[in-house]
């Protein structure tokens, strides 16, 4: 690999546009399993400093091009998109600068090869986490377009893809490079890979649905966001949004969904709206989940805000869910709690005020039981998780995208739904204000979407499934013993040095 003979720096460029070029709306997902291999090299013959520095190039490149999309945030003053975009490029980087460094420090010849995919791993993991834990950057994500290298994630969650991801860039270099082993065994070798797409194929033709099914019809209004909450336009808001719910109502649905906070309006609170909305249920027989926001006072009366939905049934008290996993900076500041000194600067930062809940509430439609997740809950697998757990038959996903345009961000959320169907084994209704809204079943095949940016009512019919894994029971098990064999063959190893 003459390509390979050039200095640290351009290996990392390299790497870091072959993996980015990896996520959508790029389709070029194939990339991500020979694009990590000009870092490997660099990480494999140099020491833990320049693997450091080497490192951090590669994550910037790499976040530059999959995670602009932070950048295009339309509800934001442009210098405090910048700021948060050059803030977050830097800190998802630093995950791979650590990596190398650590790598650096602890590789020996013995440990060289297996220890990358586990660190990796370990790594990725641990990003999750926290109030600034980001699972956008997973290596999952980029296989979205081929589902049936995804359908073991039922058991293993994604963190077993991106060991396989890493250890075929370090196989393919290896085998390049002349190593004896893969050179006597490749045979056997590509016979165990090929084993992943033919397990996927005959998975995704192997998973029946049960007798039942639901129709449900999704209230995509495509409004821009900027403009929902003006109040010299609420009235022709809430007339335009009132139509749309007639056109879904004529269509016949057992269910309808609005997307993420659909209405300027406090729906609990504002009781004429609310009622007008029951008597509308009451009249069609045909229950509603509607996104919104709830005030509340306490005793002493502070205002705390929520990102919610809300249930209505016919006939029957409006039951509510608050959002439990809130945007950092955009739906809860963050700045008091470790960095004191810029809570006191104006910055006109318009930081989130929205209070998490802390309830994992359930809903149910005659015999069946679904949850919600609202927008940004969907990127984490430990929500849908709890929801299946709780007896959940199929999920909604309420978003509002609207504030990133048409960037990589709603391509790439629509995505993380897919992983969490196969995941649970689980039916998902996704619906978002200006996309993308659909149906997923639960081998992660799209029965239909909307496009981007388009006002549209679409309804399908919707399998259910008998829900619920291995990964829905254990979580993220493989990700542990990863850390497990790491902490012993690394640090173990590095004592040995």
């Amino acid at each position: 690999m003459n390509f390979l003979e050039r200095p640290s720096w351009q290996l990392a460029c390299l790497s870091g546009v072959l993996v980015g070029i990896s996520y959508l709306p790029i389709k070029l997902g194939f990339c991500i399993y020979f694009g990590f291999i000009p870092i490997l090299h660099s990480w494999i013959i140099n020491n833990s400093k320049s693997n450091f520095i080497s490192g951090l190039i590669f994550g910037i490149i790499y976040n530059l091009i999959s995670n602009y999309w932070i950048g295009t945030n339309s509800g934001a003053e442009f210098y405090v998109v910048i700021l948060s975009l050059i803030f977050a490029v830097f800190y998802l980087s630093l995950f791979w600068a650590f990596s190398g460094y650590i790598y650096g420090l602890i590789k020996t010849s013995r440990n060289a090869y297996l220890i990358l995919p586990l660190l990796i791993v370990v790594l990725e993991w641990v990003r999750s986490f926290g109030p600034l834990g980001f699972t956008w950057g997973n290596l999952a994500l980029t296989q979205s377009e081929y589902p049936f290298m995804l359908q073991f994630l039922d058991f293993t969650g994604t963190y077993f893809l991106t060991f396989i991801i890493i250890t075929l860039n370090l196989m393919i270099y290896l085998y390049v490079n002349g190593n004896k082993f893969l050179k006597e065994n490749i045979r056997l070798i590509i016979s165990i890979l090929i084993i992943i797409p033919i397990f996927g194929f005959y998975r995704m033709n192997n998973i029946l649905p049960t007798s039942k099914s639901i129709d449900i019809a999704i209230i995509q209004p495509n409004i821009d966001p900027n403009k929902k909450w003006d109040y010299n336009l609420r009235k022709q808001t809430m007339t335009f949004m009132d139509s749309l719910y007639q056109d879904a109502i004529n269509l016949g649905p057992d269910l309808i969904i609005f997307p993420e906070t659909a209405l300027p309006s406090y729906l609990r609170i504002e009781n004429r709206i609310r009622k007008k909305l029951q008597r509308k249920v009451n009249q069609s027989g045909i229950p509603i989940i509607i996104g919104t926001v709830d005030r509340e006072l306490d005793s002493n009366g502070t205002k705390s805000y929520f990102n919610s939905t809300m249930y209505l049934s016919p006939q029957k008290d409006y039951l509510m869910y608050d959002k439990i996993h809130l945007v950092p900076f955009a739906e809860y500041d963050l700045i008091p709690n470790f960095f004191s000194p810029l809570a006191n600067l104006n910055l006109n930062m318009n930081r989130g005020i929205f209070k998490k809940g802390s309830n994992y509430v359930s809903f149910r439609l005659n015999d069946l039981i679904f949850s919600d997740l609202i927008c940004y809950e969907s990127s984490f697998p430990r929500y849908a998780r709890k929801f299946v757990e709780n007896g959940a038959d199929f999920l909604i996903i309420q978003a509002n995208d609207g504030w990133l345009g048409t960037s990589a961000g709603p391509f790439q959320h629509f995505a993380q739904a897919q992983l969490r169907a196969i995941e649970n084994r689980i039916p998902i209704v996704r619906g978002g204000n200006t996309g993308i809204s659909g149906f997923i079943l639960p081998n992660g095949k799209v029965m239909t979407k909307t496009s981007l940016g388009k006002q549209v009512i679409i309804k399908e019919s919707l399998p259910i499934y008998n829900a619920g894994t291995f990964y829905t029971s254990y979580g993220d098990v493989f990700a542990v013993i990863s850390l497990v064999i790491f902490l012993f063959i690394g640090p173990v190893n590095c004592l040995k040095k």
